[in-house]
């Protein structure tokens, strides 16, 4: 699988954590984030992100911020992304089985790294259940709002 990441200043140490980690287990990962722990703005690596999902170069993506917050809401400007603001594997695994979430955001300041890994292997390993949820996915991009 291909997955794209990035992260700001608070999430250096949980991407090269999950990175390794996802590369152990043979994805191709595309780094976007900072490798360093300078204050720099979020939206300069989950715009990257995003891209790469909307434009299908990347399956999925993972983006790590100190809330998760600011991340969540940058990539959800991009068309066809569904970003997922998870704190515990239920929710992400939710994330993916209703709403078909395809981008994983976490927020390095309130989950522990295990919790971030766990929450990592479940988003990428669970599949979208589809049925009535397909329903209710297709109707979040709208002309209307958009």
């Amino acid at each position: 699988m291909k997955i794209s990441i990035g992260n700001d200043h608070a999430g250096t140490g949980y991407k090269q954590m999950i990175q390794e980690k996802l590369e152990s287990l043979g994805h191709t990962v595309t780094n976007y984030g900072t490798n360093a722990e300078d204050s720099v703005d979020y939206p300069d690596f989950v715009h990257p992100v995003a891209e790469d999902v909307e434009n299908k170069k990347a399956d999925m993506g993972i983006i790590i911020c100190g809330s998760g917050n600011g991340a969540n809401m940058t990539a959800n400007k991009h068309q066809g992304v569904r970003s997922a603001l998870c704190w515990n594997t239920e929710i992400a695994k939710l994330a993916r089985e209703h709403n078909d979430a395809n981008i994983l955001s976490i927020p390095a300041r309130f989950v522990s790294e295990e919790q971030a890994t766990d929450m990592m292997e479940t988003f990428i390993n669970t599949e979208f259940e589809g049925g009535r949820h397909q329903r209710r996915v297709d109707k979040i991009p709208s002309k209307k709002y958009c």
